[in-house]
């Protein structure tokens, strides 16, 4: 997890990780706003291929940029986004107010650790450069996979953030999600790629 744990753990990029206060909600705004990151979020809902009446819940939501694409395709189901940031979830909500108004999207304040979610099973989850923040990343995808129903659909993103990152740095890291995926019990495993600098890489799987 050497490559991923760099992003939370270095002063510079600490209000990515949790942000608070008045530089978390910079750190939101920059999350919602720069375009390879709404890229990237964007993307990752493609590939989760959403149907109209799928649940989905994404970790990590941040400021609710994914959130916002999943709803737009599950129009008859409902995406729970959490997050451990009360800064995030407000933001999130304010990004998806109508839809939130009208039951599509439900937001809650949790850390990965200790996901109680009532609304599974769920189709699908995302997460999106957040694996390597978690304190224990195969016991939280062992959650989500608690929270699928069999053959459910998982996608984790990662674009490495690390002083030097290189296409390298980005396979890499694809190969450290892959492993973890599999570890929690995850199966048919597929990684694909995004042409940003540097490249995100996806790696999607089904509940074995």
């Amino acid at each position: 997890m050497g490559i991923m744990q760099w992003w939370g753990r270095h002063g510079g990029v600490a209000q990515f990780h949790h942000p608070t206060g008045a530089a978390g909600h910079v750190a939101g705004w920059i999350m919602g706003r720069r375009s390879s990151n709404v890229a990237r979020n964007r993307w990752a809902v493609r590939l989760l291929d959403i149907q109209p009446t799928d649940r989905v819940i994404e970790v990590g939501c941040g400021p609710g940029v994914a959130v916002a694409a999943l709803a737009t395709r599950a129009v008859r189901g409902l995406v729970v986004g959490v997050d451990h940031s009360q800064v995030m979830i407000g933001q999130a909500s304010r990004r998806n107010r109508a839809a939130i108004r009208a039951g599509r999207v439900r937001l809650v304040h949790a850390p990965v650790e200790r996901l109680s979610i009532g609304d599974g099973p769920f189709d699908a989850a995302l997460a999106v450069n957040t694996v390597g923040m978690w304190p224990d990343p195969t016991a939280g995808l062992r959650e989500l996979a608690r929270l699928l129903r069999p053959g459910g659909r998982i996608a984790l993103v990662s674009q490495p953030r690390c002083p030097g990152a290189t296409a390298a740095t980005s396979a890499a890291a694809a190969d450290e999600l892959a492993g973890l995926l599999t570890e929690a019990g995850f199966a048919h495993l597929r990684t694909e790629m995004l042409d940003l600098d540097p490249p995100a890489a996806c790696v999607l799987g089904n509940k074995a």
